[in-house]
């Protein structure tokens, strides 16, 4: 794939638009999923790991559903929580960062500035990690590798910022609307990984 878009692939007799309908609606409901499971908070990139495997499966006309994607966040799980507690650290940090710019702190706006761009660069990290799990992988190497991808494939990574801006904004608007959004970000994820692949 050239695009930064995850095309499924037809089966015979099926329309272009059928194919594309049928896979905005898988992303939908792959979000539903993914929200049900990152509801501990520190399960999200196992969640997410196991929506965009789905994605990947659903892409490539696979077995799956609800069944397949539980087993893969049991064992996304295993390393998946301590990436999700470290995301939530790094929140935690930068939120420090915002108060003491808000407190007035010489040099507090650039401090913020940059602990701001680097919490938006882990989350872009982490979806490109959680995009290329597999069953048995490292979140370490995982997310080191994703690090790497992020900064030589800045493209890549604004597509995913857009994303994440998008499930913001669905929220500030109403609260369920970023309940789907979050399975399209997903699959958004899984298209920047394949576009960079395929380079």
């Amino acid at each position: 794939m050239s695009q930064a878009t995850v095309r499924p692939r037809r089966t015979p007799g099926e329309s272009p638009l059928a194919g594309r309908f049928a896979l905005f609606a898988e992303c939908l409901l792959t979000g539903v999923w993914i929200t049900v499971a990152a509801l501990p908070l520190v399960t999200y990139p196992a969640a997410f790991a196991a929506g965009s495997r789905h994605l990947r499966r659903h892409t490539a006309h696979e077995g799956g559903g609800l069944g397949a994607f539980a087993a893969d966040f049991r064992a996304a799980l295993r390393g998946g929580w301590l990436a999700g507690l470290a995301g939530w650290a790094a929140a935690g940090a930068v939120w420090v960062d915002v108060r003491a710019v808000r407190a007035g702190l010489p040099g507090g706006p650039l401090v913020g500035a940059v602990g701001v761009l680097a919490l938006i660069g882990l989350a872009v990290a982490g979806l490109r990690a959680a995009a290329r799990w597999e069953p048995g992988a490292s979140w370490r190497s995982l997310l080191a590798a994703a690090g790497r991808r992020t900064l030589v494939d800045p493209a890549g990574s604004f597509l995913l910022v857009g994303g994440l801006a998008v499930v913001v904004c669905s929220a500030w608007f109403s609260a369920p609307l970023a309940v789907p959004v979050l399975g399209a970000v997903a699959a958004a994820a899984v298209a920047v990984e394949e576009r960079h692949r395929h380079r």
